[in-house]
């Protein structure tokens, strides 16, 4: 199994960040519009379509507001992955901004560079989709 992590300063509060993330079924307008170009929930599952076209559904595993925390694992899907579950956390940061970790851990070893590619993609749109929106003082 490969584990793919990211951690990356966001220029808005941990708030405002945790809001975006915690609205788990608008990441295509809130979170990461144009690198998800969709999203659909049902009940805990939720289908994203990604810009290259690839679907996915999501089992929402965990959504823990005191922490900041989402976990989610791949059900079914375009993505031809044996194993893929996935978290995202907000901490404080320095100056009152946030900082974003999302892990990634995914099977067959031979996916984590692509994975991770998507992974790198989505972190640089939602750095740029929060940073935006970020309330005046944030930023």
């Amino acid at each position: 199994m490969a584990t793919i992590h990211r951690a990356v300063p966001i220029d808005a509060t941990p708030e405002e960040i945790w809001a975006a993330i915690r609205d788990w079924g608008e990441v295509h307008r809130r979170l990461a519009p144009g690198f998800v170009t969709d999203t659909h929930v049902e009940g805990d599952v939720r289908r994203v379509t990604f810009e290259d076209g690839t679907v996915v559904r999501e089992l929402i595993v965990s959504l823990d507001d005191d922490a900041r925390r989402i976990a989610y694992a791949v059900v079914d899907g375009s993505l031809n992955v044996f194993h893929h579950h996935a978290s995202m956390q907000v901490f404080a940061d320095a100056g009152g901004r946030g900082r974003f970790v999302w892990i990634t851990d995914v099977q067959p070893h031979g996916l984590a560079e692509p994975i991770a590619a998507m992974v790198d993609q989505g972190v640089r749109t939602i750095r740029k989709t929060l940073e935006a929106t970020a309330a005046p003082a944030s930023r």
